[in-house]
């Protein structure tokens, strides 16, 4: 096996330079002066046998092997922070800090009875919730801020593990007194020409929607835009339009909408767990992340269906 023969130091030096593209701010994050960290840089380079960084008066730039190392480099040093993580969670008798990204809908509806149990489990440990948009909680994972993501994007990062949840459809939400919250399910084109509250393009849902859309022979028109399904919910339940949501975002909070579910097409998406793949969870991040699975495997809330007696008001009027 060849030793290695330079230190983490070197190779965090290394990072930061290629990270800031400046010795100056290089030296200026790790407190070292300039020539203290170009010699380390050039060490690391020795070492290596090769250059990885091309000098300039004003300019600091990656070689093609430099860039190509970089990787490897912060995948060592994120590596070494793990490992670190770990010993510290065990030295401190299962204590732990953990940070799970996850869109508004789930932080909102499963999540608080999960952390419920986990926290009888395990009350030692400290959870930091990241609820954001898919392609923020997407973000969260990749830059590892978040041990571990909650969505339904993110399947197709290759640098990504996507660990299937639960599947769930869109429904479309509406005030309890709708002439059409009694039915057991709307066609998309039916929505054509009524006032619909959409979340807006920053939202993850919107791809979704549009894409079915996209399909109908007339467009319907939202009156409202939200930027999450929380506020489109808020205004559908103030009587200003209909939303099409995904069903796990019509929790117990939501007692005065009713949810009748989309069909022609049935549209559904799939939660997941985003993990990097580079990455060991610590013994407390995979402490939550199976109960989130213990948790999916339970039967999904049911989408409100029409009460007896509504249901024998409809048959009088057929």
């Amino acid at each position: 096996m060849r030793r290695i023969n330079f230190d983490m130091g070197e190779l965090m030096a290394f990072v930061v330079t290629a990270e800031t593209g400046s010795f100056r701010l290089a030296a200026e994050a790790l407190y070292l002066s300039p020539p203290a960290l170009s010699r380390r840089v050039e060490r690391l380079e020795a070492a290596l046998g090769i250059r990885l960084l091309e000098r300039t008066t004003r300019h600091v730039a990656l070689t093609a092997v430099g860039r190509e190392f970089l990787q490897e480099a912060r995948a060592a040093l994120n590596g070494l922070d793990d490992a670190v993580q770990r010993v510290g969670d065990q030295l401190k008798l299962r204590r732990g800090r953990v940070t799970v990204a996850c869109i508004p809908s789930v932080a909102s509806n499963l999540l608080p009875q999960v952390l419920k149990a986990f926290a009888t489990a395990q009350p030692e440990v400290q959870v930091h919730v990241i609820d954001e948009n898919a392609r923020q909680v997407l973000d969260a994972v990749l830059r590892g801020e978040a041990d571990f993501g909650v969505s339904f994007t993110g399947s197709q990062e290759s640098s990504l593990r996507f660990d299937a949840l639960m599947r769930e459809r869109y429904v479309l939400a509406m005030p309890p007194g709708h002439p059409w919250a009694e039915r057991t399910g709307v066609a998309w084109a039916e929505l054509a020409g009524q006032r619909l509250v959409s979340v807006s393009h920053q939202s993850g849902n919107r791809l979704f929607l549009d894409q079915v859309m996209a399909e109908l022979p007339e467009q319907p028109v939202a009156w409202y835009e939200c930027n999450h399904v929380s506020g489109a919910l808020a205004l559908v339940e103030a009587g200003l339009g209909l939303a099409a949501i995904p069903q796990l975002a019509l929790g117990p909070a939501y007692s005065r909408v009713r949810g009748v579910p989309l069909c022609s097409p049935e549209v559904w998406r799939t939660l997941g767990l985003l993990q990097r793949r580079d990455r060991v969870p610590s013994p407390m991040a995979q402490a939550l992340r199976d109960c989130i699975l213990q948790s999916a495997k339970a039967p999904p809330p049911p989408v409100p269906q029409p009460s007896p007696a509504a249901a024998g008001r409809r048959s009088r009027n057929r």
